[in-house]
C-alpha cells in the first residue's frame, strides 16, 4: 500500500513539475501541441493504408518525431529531446487513442483531415526549429533552414514508409510554406520583439494558411522539363 501511495505521489510530483514547465515556457507547449497533431496526421494515414494499430503508431512516432531528431543531431544536441523527455511519447499515444476514437468523425473526409492536420504539424514545428536554431546561437539563414526540414521531414518519413510519394518532392508548396514562416518571423522580430508570442502565433499561421491556400488555388512551383 506504502508502494502505491509512494507511486502516486511521484506521479503527481512529475505532472506538477511538467505543468509548471509548460507554464514557464510558451515553445515547449506548441512543442507538445504539434507532436499531438503530427501523430494524428500519421495515425490517419495509418488508417487510409488499412495498417494494425502498431503501423499506425510507427507511422505517428516517426511524423512526431522525425524531423526534431534530424534537427537535434544536426546542431549536436544529444540526446535528442524526445530521449530526454517521454512527454513526447506520451503525446504520441494520445494521439492513437484520440484518432481511433473519432476516426468515423474522420472517415468521410481522410484526405481533408490528414492534410489539415499536416498543415498545423508544419507550421508548429517550423517555429519549434527556428527557436531551437536560435537557442544554439545560430544565424537567421541556417534557423530557417532547421525551422523546414523540423517542421517537413518528419512528414518526408512517415510518406516514405507508407509508400506515398512525400509531397515536398512533389510541385505541391510544402517546405516553401516553412520557409515563407521563417521569413515572416524574423521581419517580424526586427518591429515587434516585445511581443513574441505574438510573432509565434502569426508564424505558425502563416505557415498553415500557404500550405492550404496552396492545396486550394493549386498553387505550384515551376517544374523544368527535359
Amino acid at each position: 500500500m506504502n508502494e502505491v501511495i509512494s507511486s502516486l505521489s511521484d506521479g503527481l510530483a512529475s505532472l506538477s513539475q511538467e505543468m509548471r514547465l509548460i507554464a514557464s515556457d510558451p515553445i515547449y507547449l506548441w512543442d507538445l501541441i504539434g507532436t499531438f497533431v503530427f501523430g494524428i496526421s500519421g495515425v490517419l494515414l495509418g488508417l487510409e493504408r488499412r495498417m494494425d494499430i502498431f503501423g499506425m503508431f510507427i507511422l505517428a512516432f516517426v511524423t512526431g518525431v522525425g524531423g526534431g531528431t534530424l534537427r537535434d543531431i544536426m546542431i549536436g544536441s544529444i540526446p535528442v529531446f524526445w530521449m530526454k523527455n517521454l512527454m513526447y511519447i506520451f503525446m504520441i499515444g494520445v494521439s492513437v487513442v484520440f484518432t481511433l476514437f473519432f476516426k468515423n468523425k474522420f472517415a468521410a473526409h481522410w484526405n481533408y483531415w490528414l492534410l489539415l492536420f499536416d498543415a498545423i504539424g508544419l507550421g508548429v514545428f517550423t517555429i519549434i526549429g527556428l527557436e531551437k536554431a536560435l537557442r544554439f546561437d545560430l544565424s537567421p539563414t541556417i534557423a530557417i533552414v532547421l525551422g523546414t526540414m523540423t517542421g517537413s521531414f518528419g512528414g518526408v518519413i512517415r510518406d516514405v514508409l507508407a509508400n506515398r510519394m512525400p509531397a515536398i518532392f512533389q510541385k505541391e508548396i510544402y517546405a516553401t510554406a516553412c520557409v515563407a514562416g521563417g521569413t515572416v518571423y524574423f521581419l517580424l522580430n526586427g518591429v515587434m520583439a516585445e511581443y513574441h508570442s505574438w510573432v509565434v502565433f502569426i508564424t505558425i499561421c502563416v505557415v498553415i494558411a500557404v500550405r492550404m491556400l496552396s492545396l486550394k488555388y493549386h498553387w505550384e512551383l515551376p517544374k523544368f522539363l527535359s
